[in-house]
């Protein structure tokens, strides 16, 4: 390993591995198969680029998105490391030039898409070369019932047949039980050493709040705690996508759209600013995200219900990946839950996997629902119990919500449904309980009946509250045909009948945050030290600019406040700060002490 750890210093400027690095990469760099289960920001890519440094032969590397891989190229080009990716953006003329200078063995690393890597040319043409390894990023793709499923991946066993010889390690920071287990059967690991990291992240402060109005509750958040940072914020649909950038323009902020049914230019535009640009908010839907290598997303939001704790976990995990702290913020309301439940019931899916859909949402909304810590629901639901009442760094941690008898209150919501039929939503229940006389209820004649206005001593709000929670209890359901009518269920029988309780989150009024900062938040920086901070900002923008490549390729925030703290004066002290590898000293040494020593 006495060569790995050079690697890690020499190349890519790190002074240690971390957590179960060394071992992942001992095991493939001796020819052994693995799969890596490691956080967003784990440093999953190392995992595979030092054993392809360490390897005699090209390392190919699948990735399911070409921005992923140019973006990778492009940092591993900064730090003098011979790497190229293959796939639908380049022309025939430049494909070819790939293909010539891998035959002539001038890579160290090729990034290619599965549908690229089946066919039968490129299989051949990787049969007439050494190969030092096979790397499968984004491996949760092989998984059906996962929320990126890729048909492609399904394929990839055939690497094993092709080149039984070759190693291969698959890698995902997103995996159930059933989609691991998945991921061994359909990619042939059986045999494989499984290395699986805590999927903690401890400096992303995870907030789920009630959905009131979600556009100005994410404006205020977004003002108070990250002005000026970039973000990402998720819609569930194309139109919701649109008008929330729109809006977020409109109120100032420097704000980007991504969905699927924008051109590929479009998008590409966008991405790009996104990554090359500061400060910018990319709003978009699920088709934005996997893979994004952007490591100083300072918060991502989430206007709608994920539809899963993967998806949500995933999702999160763009946030915060330079270890610095970050946000995780979500509006959660019951229309999300009806909205949801609908997608499952009126989609064509089989049987079994409208099954597992469902599964997987009620797991997510027992995370919304939690009265403790979110954190430690959200591991556990991954497998991994952790030693600690709590993580001191989420909502239910920080501000511990209120619990609640409100078992009467549940039976008069339930009652309601009972009498008006099980034919109405949430809006119209309220309104009966409420004594609005609204011309639905004077239609239906609900103001004669014997649950019109006997919640009146409670507001709106509440009820809202009330019914989301019972529906995220499973006591009340939606009906079948998608109309957000609810129902009762065989579970609100022993409710109705008294011989049950039901405990519920009492509302908070506040939604912003106190307590302690993460550990890895940068301490405050004093007016000298932010002068030092918007210089180097300044330098790093410029020779970015120079580049044509991210800011963050050139040097990450995290190395940057390293800089800030440390105030190395020489090239020698230089090459001791995390971050900065060998040829990243001789490239921008000079340059980096010249600032450094004048301020």
């Amino acid at each position: 390993m006495s060569e790995a750890l050079n690697i890690l210093k020499e190349v890519f400027g790190y002074p240690a591995f971390r957590g179960q690095q060394a071992e992942v990469i001992a095991h493939l760099a001796n020819g052994g198969d693995c799969l890596v289960l490691m956080p967003t920001g784990g440093g999953k890519s190392l995992c595979y680029q030092i054993p392809a440094l360490l390897r005699n032969g090209v390392a190919i590397v699948v990735s399911p998105l070409i921005a992923l891989m140019q973006n990778q190229v492009t940092a591993l080009h900064e730090i003098g490391v011979r790497a190229a990716v293959l796939n639908s953006s380049l022309s025939q003329q430049e494909a070819m030039q790939v293909e010539q200078r891998l035959l002539a063995n001038q890579y160290d690393l090729l990034y290619v898409a599965p549908e690229r890597l089946l066919t039968a040319r490129f299989l051949n043409l990787i049969a007439r070369i050494p190969l030092a390894l096979f790397a499968i990023d984004e491996a949760h793709c092989v998984s059906q019932w996962g929320h990126d499923f890729r048909p492609e991946y399904i394929q990839l066993s055939i690497l094993h047949k092709r080149f039984p010889e070759v190693p291969r390690i698959a890698l995902t920071a997103t995996a159930d039980m059933e989609t691991r287990k998945e991921i061994i059967e359909r990619l042939g690991l059986d045999i494989a050493k499984i290395f699986v990291s805590s999927f903690d992240r401890p400096n992303i402060r995870y907030q789920i709040v009630d959905k009131t109005n979600s556009r100005s509750q994410l404006l205020t958040f977004i003002q108070a705690e990250h002005p000026g940072d970039a973000g990402i914020v998720y819609c569930l649909s194309r139109k919701k996508v649109e008008e929330t950038t729109l809006w977020l323009k409109k109120q100032g902020l420097h704000a980007v759209a991504y969905h699927a049914g924008m051109s590929m230019q479009q998008r590409s535009m966008n991405q790009e600013k996104f990554l090359r640009e500061e400060g910018v908010v990319m709003v978009a839907t699920i088709a934005f995200g996997m893979g994004i290598d952007k490591p100083d997303v300072r918060f991502v939001a989430h206007l709608d219900l994920p539809k899963s704790i993967e998806g949500y976990y995933q999702e999160t995990g763009r946030a915060g990946r330079d270890g610095q702290a970050a946000n995780a913020w979500m509006a959660y309301g019951l229309g999300d839950v009806i909205q949801l439940r609908r997608m499952i019931q009126e989609s064509d899916a089989q049987l079994k996997f409208k099954q597992v859909s469902a599964r997987k949402l009620e797991a997510m909304l027992s995370l919304c629902e939690t009265t403790n810590c979110r954190r430690i629901r959200m591991l556990s639901y991954f497998g991994e119990i952790i030693d600690t009442m709590g993580c001191g760094n989420c909502d239910t941690c920080l501000n511990p919500p209120k619990v609640w008898d409100a078992t009467v209150e549940v039976q008069k919501a339930m009652s309601c449904v009972y009498r008006t039929g099980q034919i109405f939503g949430a809006g119209h229940l309220i309104d009966v309980l409420r004594g609005n006389l609204t011309a639905r209820v004077k239609e239906w004649h609900h103001d004669r009946i014997s649950t019109f206005a006997i919640g009146e001593k409670l507001p709106e709000k509440t009820w809202r509250a009330i019914f989301r929670q019972i529906v995220a209890l499973g006591l009340l359901t939606t009906d079948s045909e998608g109309h957000g009518a609810l129902h009762l269920t065989e579970a609100s029988r022993a409710v109705l009948k008294g011989q049950q309780s039901v405990y519920l989150r009492q509302q908070t009024r506040t939604e912003r945050l106190s307590g302690k900062r993460s550990d890895d938040d940068p301490m405050p920086l004093d007016s000298a030290e932010r002068y030092l901070w918007e210089q180097l900002r300044l330098w790093r923008a410029k020779i970015a600019k120079e580049h044509g490549v991210p800011a963050y390729v050139i040097f990450h925030d995290a190395t940057l406040h390293e800089l800030v703290r440390l105030r190395p004066q020489t090239e020698e002290e230089l090459s001791q700060v995390t971050g900065v590898g060998a040829r990243k000293l001789d490239k921008y040494g000079h340059h980096l002490v010249e600032i450094l020593r004048g301020s």
